[in-house]
């Protein structure tokens, strides 16, 4: 199967996905946060470092939720409610 190439538009919203995800975890590790939330480190890596433009939803969903954040707070870069951003659209 082919993976048809991301458009410069999804790989900034997984660079922004990756930011916010980023700034949420403050000074947690990457290790902490991944253990808690039942992914490996080197997927959150990959998602925080945006070499990995479209992870899973609930990949994500549990990421937020160990980082007790809601996924309404993913439409800005920083991860702040009421910014517009990419990943809004």
């Amino acid at each position: 199967m082919v993976r048809v190439p991301l458009t410069a538009e999804e790989i900034k919203r997984g660079q922004e996905l990756g930011a916010a995800l980023r700034m949420a975890r403050g000074a947690r590790t990457m290790v902490d946060v991944a253990l808690c939330a039942g992914v490996s480190v080197e997927t959150l890596r990959k998602i925080e470092t945006g070499r990995s433009p479209s992870p899973e939803f609930f990949t994500i969903l549990r990421i937020c939720a160990e980082l007790g954040m809601s996924m309404d707070n993913l439409g800005s870069p920083a991860g702040e409610a009421g910014n517009e951003s990419a990943l809004a659209s």
